[in-house]
């Protein structure tokens, strides 16, 4: 089994798994061994399906403002989670390749596996809900039809990804590729950077 087809089977697992509950604060189970590369992709993609749902919840036009900031708040903490895992895997994949020697003529590819990976993941999160409009039995014909359109769509999309990653997994252990873990930095969250925040501190 190739890496990709490894993620998406880890991916669509969990994406099921959260649905049991399909509760925002459900505990997530943990399937894979302690520190496996799949324990990982486990809770990368618990990540991304807990978070689709509360993008769900927050565009409710009845919500309650008070309630609408602290979902807020909940989002931008679990973008933070996501971005703090995908820095996980691609640190896990520059510690795997770390014995490889680049070629003199390899390159940079424009994004990490890492990064590729998470939109896999995301991508596994779409199929199963339009999957499920696809199949929505009280949702009207040519909705059923518009959504079975879009699914064959993303089952494409996740099949090209998907050999996109693996070629570029094959390119990096080879050498044709090398990779570099960037961090994100993101200033908003650090009270640091954020003006609006080390403002309050004077």
């Amino acid at each position: 089994m190739s890496f990709a087809q490894t993620c998406n089977e880890v991916f669509d697992r969990a994406t099921a798994d959260y649905h049991v509950t399909d509760n925002i604060d459900a505990q997530r189970p943990h399937p894979y061994p302690e520190g496996s590369v799949e324990e990982i992709l486990y809770g990368k993609n618990w990540i991304d399906v807990a978070q689709w749902h509360m993008e769900d919840l927050i565009r409710d036009p009845q919500i309650e403002p008070a309630d609408a900031v602290a979902l807020k708040r909940r989002i931008d903490a679990s973008n933070q989670d996501r971005t703090d895992m995908v820095e996980e895997i691609d640190t896990w994949f520059r510690d795997k390749y770390a014995d490889v020697t680049p070629m003199p003529d390899a390159t940079i590819n424009t994004e990490s596996p890492a990064w590729a990976i998470d939109r896999l993941s995301i991508l596994a999160v779409k199929i199963y809900h339009m999957r499920a409009e696809a199949e929505r039995a009280d949702a009207s014909e040519a909705h059923r039809a518009r959504c079975a359109a879009k699914l064959d769509v993303l089952l494409e999309q996740r099949a090209d990804l998907s050999q996109a990653i693996d070629t570029l997994l094959d390119d990096i252990a080879a050498g044709r590729k090398y990779m570099k873990v960037y961090r994100q930095m993101k200033m908003y969250n650090d009270a640091d950077t954020n003006p609006v925040l080390y403002a309050k501190k004077k």
